[in-house]
This record gives C-alpha cells, sequence and structure tokens, in this order.
C-alpha cells in the first residue's frame, strides 16, 4: 500500500458552498488535478448545477469557475495509504483540519460531501461545527459508482444551488 496525500484546498473568502471529496484517486494524483479521471462525473455534475461547460474547459479555468460561482473544493483525507483508487482501500488515514478551513470562510453557508466516506469522515472532523451549515450528502461522482444514474445523480446534486 502506498501513501497518498490530498491537494491544497481551493477556496476564497467568497466560497458559500464547500464540496469535500474523500481522497483524489490515482489518475487525479498522476495529473495533479482534483477529478481528473475522465470517467469521475464530477465536472459535468458540477457544470451542469451552474450551467457551465467545464469539462470542456482546462483546469484552471474550471477551477476558476468553481471560485467564480462561489464553489469551494477539497478533501476530507489529509493523507493515508491506499492501494489504487477506491475509498474502500483506505488505511490509516489522517483528516485534514475542516475546522480551521471553514472558519476562515466567512460566506461559507453549505457543505457537500462528494461520496460516503467523504461524509463519514467529514461529519466525524467537523463534530459539532456540523450544526452550523446545510450538509449535503451527495452520490459520489466516482466511475466506482455507476450503479446510479447520471440523472439521478444529477437531480440530487441539484440541490448545491440553492447555496450557489
Amino acid at each position: 500500500m502506498s501513501f497518498k496525500r490530498c491537494f491544497p484546498p481551493v477556496v476564497d473568502a467568497n466560497t458559500r458552498t464547500l464540496i469535500l471529496g474523500s481522497l483524489p484517486g490515482e489518475v487525479s494524483l498522476a495529473q495533479g488535478q482534483y477529478y481528473a479521471n475522465r470517467n469521475n462525473k464530477f465536472w459535468l455534475l458540477v457544470g451542469d448545477v451552474i450551467e457551465q461547460d467545464l469539462v470542456g474547459s482546462d483546469y484552471e479555468t474550471r477551477l476558476d469557475t468553481l471560485l467564480k460561482n462561489c464553489i469551494g473544493l477539497w478533501d476530507v483525507v489529509a493523507e493515508a495509504r491506499r492501494t489504487g483508487s477506491l475509498d474502500s482501500r483506505i488505511r490509516d488515514h489522517s483528516s485534514n483540519d475542516l475546522i480551521a478551513l471553514i472558519d476562515s470562510l466567512p460566506n461559507l453557508v453549505t457543505i457537500a460531501f462528494n461520496g460516503g466516506t467523504a461524509a463519514k469522515i467529514g461529519l466525524n472532523a467537523l463534530g459539532e461545527y456540523a450544526d452550523k451549515y446545510r450538509l449535503l450528502r451527495l452520490p459520489s461522482s466516482s466511475p466506482a459508482h455507476a450503479s446510479v444514474s447520471y440523472a439521478a445523480k444529477l437531480a440530487i446534486w441539484q440541490q448545491l444551488r440553492q447555496s450557489i
């Protein structure tokens, strides 16, 4: 099992919605980009929510577009041992300091978790802070969760619109 580390958060003072994943997968780590795996539906889902083509944009434009729409991005796991990309293979993890991050975001309203592992670890890390925000548990955008249709995922992800 190899050791993996997350990327820095993508946020600014205007962030109203923070989307938290678990830990970048192998393709993302290799490319140094959030959700770099073409089979991951993250950029398609968020693009459909904000009605902008993120899939057809370069990575820096994607991140800029998120920030312009008051959306931040980070992961709940700071570092862990994991073979492959599956969340079920995460071992010996340490959590990111979510409290410090959200304390630095004066306009934060919603914290959304991209998948069950992100929600489980994130809610544990937030503790009583969880009561101060609107929380959304989103179906994972990962290709490992292809049993849920894109339309069904998008219907739930559309709840993000209330905060942006």
